[in-house]
């Protein structure tokens, strides 16, 4: 819960801006595509469309209504019927199409901690965040395996201390989870405890082990293995330097030695005061 109230207070500072458009690639992968929507919003938001043979399914639709629109012309783009829309931990502009959520996801969407998230995103960006969905909800249990567009999505739990929403293999090629892996410093706002290390190498070794060649997630880019082998070594390292070093200040400096090059070093400050409140 105090992981949350973090991620709140801290999206809630970001300074309203004009939306810039979103840009689009494509991943083949075997009997299917995979389209990633970057949406360029003030959240780093990203959306998906899986592409079967005959029908699609989209993940995690956008928030931000220049976003929704830009989607859904090219959703309809493509020419074929929507079997399924998954929201997982973003809730975006499906509208009144029904959607698709692991269990327990719902009732904590519904919830104050979440809820109370929502309201605050209406609150700083107003009239340009989408209306919330009004359509039916289906539950997904974890462990289970289901077959959309001719594509399988295998549900698991994602890391324990995040929401709990789900990470999702598909069609045993592309696995997604909330925080893509990323060669760079890892931000407060996913690492938020020290009980959050050690849930994010578990999550990261899972998803290694599920054979996956593609990883993306609800920020960030889509990547490849190095990268979540890159992130376990690093959060290995964070768990040993915290362990070693007994001020926030020491923490920092024994990070940016380890890490000289590495992309994000200006979060080193947030990540080391969340570490050792």
């Amino acid at each position: 819960m105090k992981k949350v109230l973090i991620i709140l207070f801290n999206l809630l500072t970001i300074t309203t801006m004009a939306q810039t458009k979103g840009r689009f690639e494509v991943h083949e992968l075997g009997n299917f595509k995979l389209h990633v929507y970057y949406t360029n919003d003030a959240l780093g938001d990203a959306s998906y469309i899986v592409e079967g043979k005959k029908s699609l399914v989209t993940m995690e639709q956008p928030l931000f209504k220049d976003n929704v629109n830009e989607f859904n012309a090219y959703l309809n783009s493509l020419g074929k019927p929507v079997e399924k829309r998954i929201t997982d931990y973003h809730i975006g502009g499906t509208g009144k199409h029904e959607v698709v959520m692991a269990q327990g996801m719902p009732e904590f969407t519904k919830g104050e901690i979440y809820g109370g998230m929502m309201k605050g995103f209406k609150q700083a960006f107003g009239d340009a965040i989408t209306e919330m969905p009004t359509g039916k909800t289906e539950t997904v249990a974890f462990g289970t395996e289901q077959t959309w567009g001719g594509v399988t999505f295998e549900f698991y739990h994602g890391a324990s201390t995040d929401f709990p929403g789900a990470s999702i293999l598909i069609g045993g090629k592309a696995y997604y989870t909330h925080w893509a892996p990323v060669k760079a410093h890892a931000s407060h706002l996913q690492i938020s405890s020290p009980a959050a290390i050690d849930a994010e190498i578990a999550e990261a070794e899972h998803s290694l082990a599920s054979g996956a060649e593609l990883f993306i997630g609800g920020h960030g880019s889509a990547t490849h293995r190095d990268a979540v082998e890159f992130k376990i070594s690093y959060l290995k390292k964070v768990k040993e330097l915290l362990t070693a070093n007994k001020t926030a200040e020491s923490f920092i400096n024994a990070m940016n030695k380890a890490y000289p090059e590495l992309p994000g070093a200006i979060g080193l400050e947030d990540l080391a005061k969340a570490l050792y409140k």
